[in-house]
């Protein structure tokens, strides 16, 4: 079991979400000797150097090549592995998509595909690299269990959990070096389950990924403003924790949904099928990226470009509390 420590914490924020992926899997790999770790060349990207030494029976480089990745995969997986299949969050979404639909999702095999560098984190490398489409690709796929933590702390759990986990799943990591923890200390992380990170009466801010932490600070300025926010830690997307849902919708005049994805097919819209399924009267925000290419630059540049930092997200919402009036 990895360690939630003080230390730890700091350390996993320093590197960010896709190293801390790496540093876990290493310090996890001797439990699991049926584990079986693929890399399409980004071992030192994804923080896997350390594990390519310390367990070189129980990985394998398969070059740029995500499609031929995932199908040796589906195979290491049929003959008894736990398997994980790394790559930048675009390639190993998109461009391998129908074998995951039909080598992943059809055969329901124990593989877990991970997008590292998702949504803007690629920053100045521009459109090519931006992962804005992979939960909605990903939420299409029968049997896909598909999670996006909120931070370092949320990565090392939820890879702890997916090791566990029986069936294909898509793991997808946001963020950069330095991005601070919304959680400093162990707590009960579940697959399917969404967390309450704040506790609040007018509005239910229902994110993922990054965007927790820039709801935690949206909130102070709401909160200044006369305005309560409840914040939800979706950081299960498919399964969607329906009973959470269930909760904030009929306790709260306004449900906002924040994502680091395109504002079609993510949680937004798995948010919105919840809500006309069960006729829910509550309005609802959907927050992300515009259905538009955008432009290339820094991180912290990028979120505030598509609104998506907390100043934004407070005006945004307080504007949308307004209206209801």
């Amino acid at each position: 079991m990895i360690d939630i420590s003080a230390e730890n914490v700091a350390l996993w924020s320093r590197i960010s979400s896709r190293k801390t992926f790496g540093l876990v899997l290493d310090e996890l790999a001797c439990e699991y000797p049926d584990l079986m770790v693929l890399v399409a060349d980004v071992a030192d990207s994804a923080g896997l150097g350390d594990f390519e030494k310390n367990h070189p029976d129980q990985f394998l480089n398969v070059g740029i090549a995500e499609q031929n990745m995932t199908a040796i995969a589906a195979g290491l997986a049929k003959s008894g592995y736990q398997v994980f299949a790394v790559s930048f969050a675009p390639f190993a979404s998109m461009r391998c998509f129908e074998v995951l639909r039909t080598y992943l999702g059809y055969m329901n095999l124990n593989v877990t595909v991970v997008g590292i560098a998702s949504g803007l984190s690629m920053g100045t490398a521009g459109n090519t690299h931006y992962g804005l489409e992979d939960l909605a690709l990903a939420r299409t796929i029968p049997n896909m269990t598909v999670v996006s933590p909120a931070d370092c702390t949320e990565t090392a759990k939820a890879v702890e959990a997916l090791l566990e986990h029986k069936g294909p799943a898509y793991l997808r990591l946001t963020g950069v070096n330095g991005n601070q923890p919304v959680y400093k200390e162990n707590y009960d992380f579940r697959l399917g389950r969404a967390t309450k990170v704040r506790e609040g009466t007018d509005v239910a801010i229902v994110a993922t990924g990054t965007m927790v932490y820039e709801s935690l600070r949206a909130t102070r300025k709401l909160q200044k403003d006369g305005i309560s926010c409840t914040i939800i830690d979706m950081s299960t997307v498919k399964p969607l924790d329906e009973e959470i849902l269930e909760e904030v919708f009929d306790s709260h005049r306004l449900v906002v949904t924040i994502e680091e994805h395109t504002v079609i097919g993510g949680l937004g819209s798995a948010v919105a099928e919840y809500k006309a399924r069960y006729n829910k009267d509550t309005r609802l925000e959907m927050m992300g990226l515009p259905d538009s290419f955008g432009k290339a630059g820094t991180y912290a540049w990028l979120l505030d470009y598509h609104k998506l930092s907390a100043r934004h997200i407070a005006d945004r919402i307080t504007d949308a509390y307004k209206k209801l009036d």
